[in-house]
């Protein structure tokens, strides 16, 4: 078992590794300057240092497929691997966006059978990834060492953003020959998208007010707009360009809920001693609208995997 969870972290680290490197490459310099954290960056390689921390802003502010994964298994749902891409429809991806889309696919629904001790199915998912990723001849583009340093460090940002910083040298025109600066936006896209699609698949409509699950797809109304974001900085890519029109529809019922934040107030916390601020988030969805968006999810997921 230790042997398979390495392997896992491989393929998770190289899923995380590129596309930061790839958005890093897309980035274009916009947004606000961030000052470097604890790496010495020449004046020269500054402006490139910067792009990647940007790419770390966008990367973590959506929801990755482990984090889907997470928040999924934390609002109390049971696993069901029907609703996961089947491994056989490796054979139909041949195309840079087929593979892209469901390499963001395979990585959440990888996710999704780890979080749930599956363990025949991380084997068969892990491999599905990995082929997307050498499909899109993303694997040749990363040192071995960076591989290692990822799998002992998976879920430390720090760690990552370095590798990061020392990879996309050497990456960068690797990357720019083989035409690939819009990749990491449509990976992304398509591992949101499944994590969206199996949350909604989730829910019990008979179990709908106070449903976890619920309120966990209603946060993904901020991160549409961010995905969106993203994709826009590859406009004209005739890909990205299906793409936003294809999220643009998500976004299009995402906008008929109304979020309300109630007024902070303080409670004081007995058992630690503390006063914590808190706010609650409520908003008017309902069940007709929700209906809508899954309907809509599902639609525009299934179009991924055919």
């Amino acid at each position: 078992m230790n042997k398979l969870l390495v392997t896992i972290n491989r393929v998770l680290a190289l899923a995380i590794l590129f596309a930061l490197i790839l958005t890093g490459c897309n980035s274009g310099g916009k947004g606000a300057k961030k000052e470097a954290d604890s790496l010495d960056v020449s004046k020269d390689n500054a402006a490139i240092y910067d792009d990647i921390k940007k790419a770390e802003t966008i990367f973590y502010t959506l929801p990755s497929p482990l984090e889907s994964a997470m928040l999924i298994k934390s609002a109390g749902a049971l696993f069901d691997d029907k609703l996961l891409n089947p491994v056989e429809n490796t054979k139909n991806y041949n195309t840079n966006k087929s593979m892209a889309l469901n390499l963001g696919i395979y990585t959440c629904d990888l996710s999704f059978a780890s979080l749930y001790d599956q363990t025949q199915l991380i084997i068969n998912y892990m491999n599905a990834a990995k082929k997307m990723a050498d499909g899109l001849g993303i694997l040749d583009a990363i040192q071995e060492e960076d591989i290692d340093r990822l799998e002992e460090n998976i879920h430390n940002t720090d760690v990552i953003m370095d590798v990061v910083s020392q990879t996309y040298l050497n990456s960068n025109s690797y990357l720019e020959e083989n035409g690939q600066p819009a990749i990491a936006s449509i990976v992304l896209a398509g591992g949101w998208m499944e994590g969206l699609y199996i949350s909604t698949q989730l829910v019990d409509i008979k179990d709908f007010n106070g449903n976890k699950l619920v309120g966990r797809i209603i946060d993904q109304k901020l991160s549409v707009d961010i995905l969106i974001s993203l994709l826009e900085s590859s406009k004209g890519n005739p890909a990205i360009d299906e793409l936003l029109i294809q999220v643009a529809r998500v976004k299009t019922v995402f906008d008929k809920i109304n979020l309300k934040t109630t007024p902070v107030r303080p409670e004081f916390d007995q058992a630690a001693n503390i006063t914590v601020l808190k706010s609650e988030v409520q908003s008017d969805l309902t069940p007709e609208v929700f209906k809508e968006l899954s309907t809509v999810v599902g639609e525009i997921r299934n179009s991924f995997i055919r």
